[in-house]
């Protein structure tokens, strides 16, 4: 029975995650399999890889065959490393302690470049959000230096039309209020003695007092009598 060693897709749309599994060739993707190896994520950077390293060294020494992702997923763990080192123990070309020996000066050298891939990222992460936030210092001081010169002319127009508004005022102020001219003031002349009248007062006393007509009085006082021979008559 040809068995491979390939992955389940899990996950939701978009954001898949993937079991590392060893199955009949003939079975379905994502149907039934006989042993699961692990998991790989590669939604993180770098990618997760959780693999149980001694089943996946048995499995590919009793010749199952993986896929070519999985190949790469066991050649990036070791896996395929170590079995090519045991294949030389068998040959007799070297020994298990210098096999050993070999795989752990790998695996450190691997573990090395790992965490400095990892802080090259942190770096590059780091340098591309500096970026971003100058980019974004220098939005906003633009925007800034542009509100400020926006008011700036805006105080400016105020102040010219209050300018000129002032200006307009003493233009009309000046066109009502024309320059009297000044006439050449007459000298003074020289008063001639006046003869002196007699007061007011004398004169008063001087003009005799009217008396009262006393024949206005007789006659209101003293009415008409008719004589009566008439009334006879």
């Amino acid at each position: 029975m040809p068995v491979k060693i390939r992955l389940a897709r899990h996950g939701r749309k978009r954001r898949p995650y993937y079991y590392i599994i060893v199955a009949d060739s003939r079975s379905p993707r994502d149907g039934r399999f006989i042993e699961r190896l692990g998991s790989y994520n590669p939604n993180s950077d770098p990618a997760t890889i959780i693999l149980d390293f001694e089943k996946a060294l048995d499995w590919v020494i009793k010749g199952a065959q993986p896929t070519d992702t999985v190949r790469s997923i066991l050649s990036r763990e070791g896996v395929m490393l170590k079995k090519h080192l045991l294949e030389g123990v068998k040959k007799g070309a070297f020994d298990e302690a210098e096999a050993e020996r070999r795989f752990e000066n790998w695996k450190k050298d691997k573990e090395q470049r790992l965490v400095a891939a990892i802080e090259k990222l942190k770096r590059e992460s780091e340098t591309e959000r500096n970026k971003r936030i100058e980019a974004e210092t220098k939005v906003k001081e633009t925007r800034a230096e542009a509100i400020a010169a926006k008011y700036v002319v805006e105080e400016e127009k105020e102040v010219a039309e209050k300018e000129e508004e002032t200006e307009t005022t003493e233009n009309k102020e000046q066109v009502v209020e024309k320059p009297v001219e000044e006439t050449p003031k007459e000298e003074p002349k020289a008063e001639e003695p006046k003869a002196e009248e007699p007061k007011a007062e004398e004169s008063k006393e001087e003009e005799p007092k009217e008396e009262p007509k006393a024949e206005e009085t007789d006659s209101k006082e003293e009415p008409k009598e008719e004589p009566k021979d008439n009334k006879e008559a």
